[in-house]
């Protein structure tokens, strides 16, 4: 890639397997609609209790195949450590500039792992600061300097808490693109035939039930099989009455 992109969904997350877990439907189902589609992660996970930088890495390619997407970048920050500083918003800010996506995903606003608040924070902060013409950044790729681009919006998906969505996406028909993305990290996730390896809150056979169960139960209230939500830090305009329905 040189110079800049557009894309119309870049989804971030704090650690490989974030958007999988909590939005690999919705990024198969845009997938599916012919958008141009991006993931951006983070950092490369590295206090993860299993595996390692590079499993991880290989992890995420694969998972990053079995989704379809254009494009997936790894931004470096030191896991556990990063901070919304000055420094790593800037980092963010050249990756919004240069992949210009009209729909940003981030990390839920809150949550038990505090990378993800966190992650939730850098990234809509940046958004903002990418539409500032007195920002000044310069193209990782290119090594030109980066013209201002703000998203139209930025969503946050829900994660190991339990939140209120704003609203949902219906991703039925999706729901097992997701979940094979979601096993193509075998160092992180239950499999029968793994032994040795250190327990984690997601390791057990357990969780990957829970992740099916909890995408049944946000699509029932709105009438999908299966469902992921969203929150949105402003209001959402609809141009549509119908569009609702």
């Amino acid at each position: 890639m040189n110079g800049a992109h557009d894309f119309d969904l870049v989804a971030f997350g704090a650690h490989p397997d974030d958007v999988e877990l909590s939005a690999g439907g919705t990024v198969a189902l845009e997938v599916s609609r012919g958008r141009k589609v991006a993931l951006v992660d983070l950092t490369r996970g590295q206090l993860g209790t299993r595996g390692t930088v590079a499993t991880r890495e290989a992890e995420a390619a694969a998972a990053a195949a079995i989704l379809g997407i254009a494009h997936r970048e790894n931004l470096g920050m030191e896991d556990g450590w990063f901070e919304v500083d000055r420094a790593h918003l800037l980092e963010v800010v050249e990756s919004v500039r240069r992949l210009r996506p009209r729909v940003v995903l981030a990390n839920a606003l809150d949550d038990r792992h505090p990378d993800h608040g966190r992650g939730a924070e850098l990234v809509a902060r940046a958004c903002f600061l990418a539409g500032l013409l007195r920002i000044e950044t310069t193209d990782r790729e290119s090594g030109e300097a980066q013209p201002p681009w703000r998203p139209s919006a930025v969503y946050h998906y829900i994660q190991d808490r339990n939140r209120t969505p704003d609203f949902v996406v219906d991703i039925t028909g999706h729901e097992e693109v997701k979940m094979r993305a979601v096993m193509a990290y075998t160092t992180q996730f239950h499999r029968p035939e793994e032994s040795g390896a250190p327990a984690t809150p997601i390791s057990s056979p357990e969780f990957l039930e829970h992740l099916r169960g909890r995408m049944r139960t946000i699509g029932r209230p709105a009438g999908f099989a299966y469902a992921e939500g969203f929150e949105s830090s402003r209001l959402i305009g609809v141009t549509d009455l119908f569009a609702l329905s």
